[in-house]
């Protein structure tokens, strides 16, 4: 538990977080959610119809790459983090559906911090299947999760601490 709380603290001091954009109905929306994107190759990543540029893999972040790639039994080229500072900061329903993806490629997602509600939407039946990932907790998203699934964290007014999430995906070129 030390190890993780130490852990939570390096990815908040140590990440070069800045504010999401994205263009919705062609308006750009600066979000108070920070992000940051790392990977093995500098490259641009697109989605929400805003380009970011890969950052170098730190060393805590590939130590935490090797840890889930032997726990996955997958490998990953990216990492997308997300900041969200309190409850009040969340993401709508979507699926990471970008055409850089490996299709059906595994996305592993692991928080820190704050313990929130995590909700999955069905896009056949619109069944909603809700989890509350604990601090340090893995979640595996794979296969045709992308294909048949919507997913978010939605805002609440409960909690006032951070949480850190990272995706760890692969992305090819």
């Amino acid at each position: 538990m030390k190890e993780m709380k130490q852990t939570h603290e390096t990815l908040l001091n140590n990440i070069a977080w800045e504010n999401d954009k994205a263009i919705i109905f062609g308006k750009l929306i600066i979000t108070k959610r920070k992000v940051a994107l790392y990977a093995n190759d500098s490259f641009e990543y697109t989605y929400s119809k805003v380009k970011k540029v890969a950052l170098p893999f730190t060393q805590d972040l590939l130590r935490i790459k090797s840890h889930i790639e032997e726990k996955t039994n997958e490998t990953y080229n990216t990492c997308l983090l997300n900041l969200y500072h309190d409850g009040a900061e969340g993401m709508a329903w979507h699926s990471d559906g970008e055409k850089a993806l490996k299709k059906n490629g595994a996305i592993a997602s692991l928080t820190f911090g704050a313990e929130r509600k995590f909700a999955f939407k069905s896009k056949r039946t619109k069944e909603v299947v809700s989890l509350i990932p604990q601090h340090g907790s893995l979640l595996v998203m794979k296969d045709e999760t992308q294909t048949n699934w919507l997913h978010r964290l939605p805002p609440t007014k409960k909690i006032n601490r951070p949480r850190i999430n990272l995706t760890f995906r692969t992305i090819e070129n």
